[in-house]
């Protein structure tokens, strides 16, 4: 029998063979999943002898990551914003860029808006976050795939937050009614090129689904939809906030000025690349 330290030492040199960036980090992880330890726990237990049952309920987590499966996919949930998230492959995986935009709106936005409007929810990140924030805001978040919109239908519910956020199928505005009018529009549309999604890590590449990561024109397709129709539906004073590529705001800075706002801001992320921009009517 191994004991528990032989276990992740045996694990993480496997992942490392396998090419993961983190294989430490992940086989701690993704052991703790298995025996329902925090990682804390797990360097309690160093010298605890795992049972065949375990060893068998662990492997195919291991497998699963060693084929370069995301590990918020393996371990089928993921952080976001201090809300726990149901995360698999019918969904893009939160990431810290877009938990850093609803960082920056909740610091920008000083008066809590009463409608919020979430285009391209997927796993419903951006939208639970911001009604969990705002609790007297009403949220509405659209995704255009059915899987995705049922993973965001599943995490609204263990969340107890569906009497205040609405979920739609829709293609950007599509489905909405032409006179609704949101404080608040929020997106972090497909903006990645093709070049860049083949220039992606497997994880990214072979597992996330491509109508999340990539848009036509150099990634920027879905943005321009994005900023010709949102005036329609922003109320007086209202604000959108957009995710975008690190290469695009010269040329999005420029559509939002021809489109009529009034105001542009283009923010850094956490690397110091411009990677959001504010943009009010």
């Amino acid at each position: 029998m191994l004991t528990l330290l032989e276990v992740i030492k045996k694990t993480a040199d496997f992942l490392a063979g396998k090419g993961v960036e983190h294989p430490r980090l992940d086989a701690e992880l993704i052991i703790g999943h298995a025996l329902g330890l925090k990682r804390m726990q797990l360097y309690l237990q160093f010298e605890r002898l795992l049972t065949d049952a375990e060893l068998e309920k662990l492997r195919p987590l291991v497998r699963r990551r060693g084929a370069r499966e995301p590990l918020q996919y393996v371990l089928g949930e993921t952080e976001f914003f201090g809300l726990k998230l149901k995360t698999d492959r019918r969904a893009l995986i939160p990431r810290p860029e877009t938990e850093r935009l609803v960082e920056i709106v909740v610091q920008q936005v000083t008066t809590p808006p009463a409608r919020i409007l979430d285009l391209g929810t997927g796993t419903g990140a951006i939208a639970l976050a911001l009604a969990r924030h705002w609790p007297e805001a009403k949220v509405t978040a659209v995704e255009a795939s059915e899987a995705a919109l049922t993973l965001a239908n599943e995490n609204v519910a263990a969340l107890d937050l569906a009497e205040r956020v609405r979920f739609l199928r829709s293609d950007w505005f599509a489905a909405l009614a032409p006179d609704e009018r949101f404080d608040l529009v929020v997106a972090n549309p497909p903006y990645l090129s093709a070049d860049e999604i083949a220039q992606a890590a497997p994880e990214v590449r072979e597992f996330e689904p491509a109508a999340a990561l990539k848009a036509d024109e150099g990634g920027l397709a879905e943005l321009k939809k994005i900023l010709a129709a949102t005036p329609a539906f922003l109320a007086p004073g209202g604000l959108l906030a957009l995710e975008t590529g690190i290469a695009q705001h010269a040329a999005l800075l420029l559509l939002a000025a021809e489109t009529g706002f009034s105001r542009t801001e283009s923010l850094p992320d956490l690397t110091g690349r411009d990677r959001f921009l504010l943009i009010a009517r």
